[in-house]
């Protein structure tokens, strides 16, 4: 029969050129989705991403804010710690151990810099084509971090 012939062709998948071809809101919106600026007026783009980016600050601000509590806390703990003679610290380990630790990020910063280009210009390419969305934004994320 033809099925089992080793004769078959198949068809090779080159499946980076198919995700730079179709998109992720391509399958979320589907084919006729395009940028934002076809589908609504500069006044409603210009509100979309205030509202988003004043959203995106604020919370930005309030875990920002969290976080840094809880980093300079733990650290206030520990240096009462150690001068109480609870702890003792090693300083000499921790050098070490953080020097090794920037070297394996380097490593790591250096074999992801190719996916972090192609991010970054397909971003940038977002901004370009939905400027208005974009620059409502970053307008709105401003005022969340200031609220």
């Amino acid at each position: 029969s033809d099925h089992d012939s080793d004769d078959d062709s198949y068809e090779v998948l080159d499946l980076t050129e198919y995700a730079r071809r179709h998109h992720w809101w391509n399958r979320l919106f589907g084919r006729n989705s395009g940028p934002i600026v076809e589908k609504y007026s500069v006044a409603t783009q210009i509100v979309m991403g205030g509202v988003t980016g004043w959203c995106a600050g604020f919370l930005f601000q309030k875990v920002g804010k969290l976080a840094a509590t809880a980093v300079g806390g733990g650290f206030l703990l520990l240096q009462i710690a150690s001068h109480s003679g609870y702890v003792q610290v090693d300083w000499k380990r921790v050098e070490k151990d953080v020097n090794k630790a920037k070297k394996q990020l380097k490593k790591r910063a250096n074999k992801a810099a190719p996916e972090i280009n192609t991010l970054i210009e397909e971003s940038t390419e977002f901004i370009k084509q939905n400027i208005v969305v974009s620059s409502g934004f970053v307008g709105g994320f401003l005022l969340g971090l200031a609220s």
